[in-house]
């Protein structure tokens, strides 16, 4: 078996959608955000490595985010919050690529006839412009895009996952998502959908305590466990 993809999941079942998570896993935007939001936390006085902000924050939807932050530092959401988009998006428009390997990924399920969707816990507008400074914006619109913003309950909850599939008329069952942090895989399993965890930042024990069926570091193994 190869050391990058472990292990291989049951395809028996017919996949009707593969749903994708959006920061790292399409874009590579959580190094991007996590860089800037360890420095705005350090001048706010809470010095943190960069590795504890990605196991603090990693996967979070923004209200929690902002709401965690308020505790660290005292600076209330509507305070923190314009500076820190503005910040970041200035970030992305400097050093923003897609996750190596993903258009490879989606030429794969085109030609295949596979559909596929993006469902992220971050907010439309985010989206909209991380996929957009990629080039993926084209691949995902009309409605294969949702986001945070289309629930009452982000993940871990499973209503973004059940929301899309709802909408693309794809069983849960028949769903694969691809997801990056244990709150994902969570929302995904609570979803009854199958969830193959992509190792880049979370370490594989973690996504595999979450649930995951899968796990794989590179996005060349992704093919392989799809059953392209």
């Amino acid at each position: 078996m190869p050391q990058n993809a472990c292990p291989m999941p049951d395809t028996s079942h017919a996949t009707a959608l593969v749903i994708f998570d959006c920061d790292g896993v399409l874009v590579d935007s959580e190094r991007v955000s996590h860089l800037v939001l360890q420095a705005m936390l350090a001048e706010h006085g809470v010095s943190i490595g960069f590795d504890e902000a990605v196991a603090r924050f990693m996967g979070s939807s923004m209200p929690h985010t902002l709401s965690v932050v308020q505790q660290m530092t005292g600076v209330p959401p509507e305070v923190f919050l314009p500076d820190f988009r503005k910040r970041t998006f200035e970030a992305f428009g400097a050093d923003l690529e897609p996750v190596p390997g993903v258009p490879a990924v989606l030429g794969a399920l085109e030609a295949r006839a596979r559909p596929y969707c993006v469902a992220s816990n971050g907010p439309r507008e985010k989206m909209e412009l991380t996929l957009g400074r990629t080039g993926l914006l084209p691949r995902f619109v009309p409605g294969r895009l949702f986001s945070a913003d289309d629930v009452a309950r982000p993940k871990p909850e499973p209503d973004l996952f059940l929301h899309a599939a709802a909408r693309l008329g794809a069983p849960p069952a028949g769903c694969i998502v691809v997801e990056d942090t244990p709150t994902g895989v969570r929302a995904a399993r609570a979803a009854g959908m199958r969830v193959f965890g992509y190792a880049a930042m979370t370490p594989v024990s973690r996504l595999q305590e979450a649930g995951a069926h899968a796990t794989f570091d590179v996005m060349a193994a992704l093919p392989a466990l799809l059953g392209l």
